[in-house]
């Protein structure tokens, strides 16, 4: 099992390069960003099981990247701020942090603190636990287990028929790639597609009622009108 990934965004690459020394020191893995944009893409390419936070950056502040990654994930983020005034601390956690520590910080209290969080999030959340293992993807908020055949969305497995089970592997395992109707079809029937077969388009409606947040407006199995459908990782 690989050890926790931790992203430490800070745009002080003073600041940035302690935490990293300190964080390897421990075991972890460690990914930087000194910016929101590149933030945003390492959370969406590597899926952190932590993130370290500055809210102080140009451009896109932290508090606007704890929104965004909020919107889809729900990793620890344990936020860094040089301001103390707890109207900023109450801000900083209604945005969706689990935790604020105030600069200048004292390493080996933030390594406790991110040793605290790890331990909330993964030693109690066998989904999340489970996702780290080889094999085992990681879309969109779910886990989904190929040799297990199981999914989990927020710590919660749900229960899907063998043939949903197949189509969102197919969809999860080409993430950004389109499947037409036919061709998941003949994927996971393995028989020859008729023509105004409407199967594919019943069971994925299923399956949104059951992954998705809000199945009448999908954001993750996506339509691609006239094409077919993808899920965006």
């Amino acid at each position: 099992m690989a050890e926790p990934l931790i992203l430490v965004v800070d745009d002080e690459q003073a600041i940035a390069d302690l935490i990293e020394i300190h964080l390897l020191a421990e075991g972890y893995r460690v990914r930087k960003a000194d910016n929101g944009a590149d933030a945003l893409r390492i959370v969406a390419e590597e899926d952190p099981d932590l993130v370290v936070l500055d809210i102080m950056m140009p451009g896109m502040d932290g508090l606007e990247v704890c929104r965004a990654i909020r919107r889809e994930r729900n990793v620890p983020i344990l936020m860094l701020s040089a301001k103390s005034e707890d109207v900023d601390k109450i801000l900083g956690l209604k945005t969706g942090a689990d935790d604020y520590l105030t600069k200048p910080f004292n390493p080996l209290e933030l390594v406790a603190r991110v040793k605290a969080q790890l331990r909330r999030y993964l030693s109690l959340n066998p989904a999340s636990a489970a996702a780290r293992e080889p094999g085992v993807l990681a879309v969109g908020g779910l886990r989904i287990d190929p040799l297990g055949r199981s999914v989990f969305k927020d710590g919660r497995e749900i229960a899907l028929t063998p043939t949903e089970f197949d189509i969102l592997l197919l969809l999860a395992s080409h993430p950004g790639r389109v499947f037409s109707s036919e061709e998941i079809f003949e994927r996971v029937w393995k028989e020859h597609y008729f023509q105004s077969n409407n199967t594919v388009m019943v069971h994925i409606r299923r399956l949104r009622e059951k992954v998705e947040d809000d199945p009448s407006h999908p954001t993750l199995i996506r339509t691609v009108w006239g094409v077919g459908y993808k899920i965006e990782k």
